[in-house]
């Protein structure tokens, strides 16, 4: 189906729903439709820098628009989970983060950090002549040598120079790690990871995290490591 009713797409875009009877269906790209919002949606209804589609459509298609550092003309793309975006006339830039109340939103970085991604390693396959390809939550793979790749692991977090795509850090799952909730319903809660209960696959484990407002427990599957002690990108406003 090349349509998306607005009454069925995702609860947290901020479309009426009682208005037009059709919305616009995600492009398949890096983030499943139900955690991914089309860049016609963020610059008409989050932005608000486009009244209609037609100037939506107008401002993507002349290049004026950059996710994680690349032009991108397909008003459909999907932006996601720690996603970059530049609008190039106005050099403002913006990191999509998990929200408590919205699920994800965007806010307003500088220039300096919209070079730096933190990405989640979802897998690790194995490549020819013995290298390992690291699979990145936002469909992105990278190859190291079999040496180098024995430290990462799936669930980590790599630090990536997006404008030349290298891997600038890694952070591993595991205790004392500063972690951020990106689904489930402490989406947005962030804080130091105490510990966790072990379960027959390691995604299903029980996770407590330490926060200002206080403990929460979440599934490791639902936590990207932002940081060691501190979150190295902007989460907070």
């Amino acid at each position: 189906m090349t349509h998306l009713r607005r009454s069925t797409s995702p609860e947290w875009w901020p479309v009426e729903r009682k208005g037009l009877p059709w919305s616009i269906k995600p492009s398949p790209g890096p983030h499943p439709a139900y955690s991914s919002i089309p860049l016609a949606v963020l610059l008409r209804d989050v932005f608000h820098y486009a009244r209609t589609l037609k100037e939506a459509r107008l401002i993507i298609g002349k290049g004026y628009v950059k996710v994680d550092g690349k032009v991108r003309r397909d008003y459909k793309y999907p932006v996601g989970l720690m996603d970059v975006v530049e609008l190039t006339p106005i050099s403002e830039y913006y990191r999509i983060i998990p929200d408590p109340v919205n699920f994800l939103k965007p806010i307003r970085i500088d220039k300096a950090e919209a070079s730096v991604k933190v990405c989640r390693i979802e897998d690790k396959t194995m490549v020819k002549e013995g290298r390992i390809q690291l699979n990145l939550h936002d469909g992105r793979n990278i190859i190291v040598e079999q040496d180098e790749g024995k430290k990462y692991e799936t669930l980590g977090s790599v630090v990536i120079n997006l404008e030349d795509g290298k891997l600038m850090d890694y952070y591993p799952m595991q205790p004392n790690q500063y972690v951020i909730a990106f689904s489930g319903i402490n989406v947005g809660k962030h804080g130091t990871l105490v510990n966790w209960v072990k379960s027959f696959r390691k995604r299903d484990a029980i996770a407590t995290v330490k926060a200002k407002e206080g403990e929460f427990k979440t599934i490791l599957d639902y936590l990207l490591v932002i940081g060691k002690e501190s979150p190295v990108v902007k989460v907070t406003e």
